[in-house]
This record gives C-alpha cells, structure tokens and sequence, in this order.
C-alpha cells in the first residue's frame, strides 16, 4: 500500500515544509549521534541530520530504502512499525518520527519502543499534522476534506495538541510542542488553532 502510495502521490524527496521541519530536527538531534529514523521513506527529510550522525532507517517500503541507502549513504531496514522492532534496548541517542504517528493504528504502542530503544539521555523528536487548525475546521464546516489531513488515505490517528502532548509525557518526562506554518509568530503562540503542523521533542524516558 506505502509503496503505490508513495509512487502515486509522495514523489520521490517529497517532504511537505521540509526545509522547516529538516532544520529543526536538525538543531534538536545535533552532531556525533546514533539516530533512528522511523518511517524514513527515501531520505526526504534525513538528508537534514544525516551528515555527522550514525543513522538507522526503519520503513515498510522496501523501494523508497533502497533510494534512501543509495542517495544518502545509510543503513536501511525493512520493519514493519506495528510489529517487533529487532533493535538492541538503549542503542540509539535520537529517535525521529516525522509525519508518522498520524498513520499508526495505536500511536502508543510505537512510543514504547522508541523509549525501549533510547538511551536513557536520548531525544525523541518529529512532527505530526494540525488536523484540527482553525482553517482545517471551517473546511469540515463545509463538508470538505481537500486541503487537510483527513485527504490523505493513510492517516489514522489525528491529534489534538493536548492529545499529542498527553501521548508523550506518558513515556516522557519533558515534552515540548512547536506549532509551525505560514503564520509564523501566531503559529508558535497559539499551535492548536493557528500553526499548519505541530514538531514535537521529548526528553527524559519514562521506563515502563
């Protein structure tokens, strides 16, 4: 399903705002890491924080890892991100998730196993879409799904900011969450109602 998705609609090194989100991710992760991208797909956004780091690349689309290993250099693995992740506890200082939480079934479960595999001074940090913007609510008003989250097929899951943030302080104990999107200083103020998409980081893992 990734694969006709990613073909069809995601072209290869799409990232939606990526020069935004790359960059943060990029000052949140730092030098010198072992980082694990969850959902890399082709490289899209790791190209950002590769250089200087040690990285890991997880997805189910077997294509897009091949462009991912070629392009950038990478370790890649196939993994399913519902099923058993065969990764050491502890091993990784980074954990990304950019724009993957919003297409799993039980977002919960995922987090505990990037807390199993953190360090216990690592960081987690990506970034979902704002479902639930003031603009996105007057589309559903309107009855229209065009131009929001709910448009793409494979979202699952879509959070509120309290929602998001509650999701994380259960498996840590330090959450921040940014809003980001044309609106600028509105967008980081007031994330629920104003930002285009929320990033998140989280430190300080909470063991189970």
């Amino acid at each position: 399903m990734y694969e006709k998705h990613h073909s069809a609609v995601r072209r290869p090194g799409f990232a939606l705002l990526g020069d935004v989100r790359g960059a943060f991710l990029k000052e949140e992760i730092g030098m010198g890491k072992r980082v694990l991208d969850i959902g890399c797909r082709d490289g899209a956004l790791t190209k950002f924080f590769a250089e200087g780091n040690t990285v890991l690349g997880i997805d189910i689309d077997t294509e897009a890892l091949v462009r991912a290993r070629d392009i950038l250099g990478i370790e890649t693995k196939y993994v399913d991100l519902n099923g058993e992740w065969p990764i050491e506890d502890g091993s990784f200082d980074a954990v990304v998730a950019a724009e993957i939480l919003e297409h799993l079934y039980y977002p919960e479960a995922v987090i505990d196993k990037v807390s199993r595999v953190l360090a216990p001074d690592g960081v987690f940090s990506g970034s979902v879409p704002n479902a639930f913007s003031l603009a996105n609510r007057f589309r559903y008003v309107l009855k229209q799904k065009k131009h929001t989250p709910l448009e793409d097929p494979t979202h699952i899951n879509h959070f509120t900011v309290a929602e998001l943030r509650r999701l994380l302080r259960a498996r840590f104990s330090r959450v921040e969450i940014i809003g980001y999107g044309r609106l600028g200083w509105l967008a980081r103020l007031f994330p629920q109602t104003f930002a285009f998409g929320i990033l998140f980081v989280a430190h300080g893992r909470i063991n189970a």
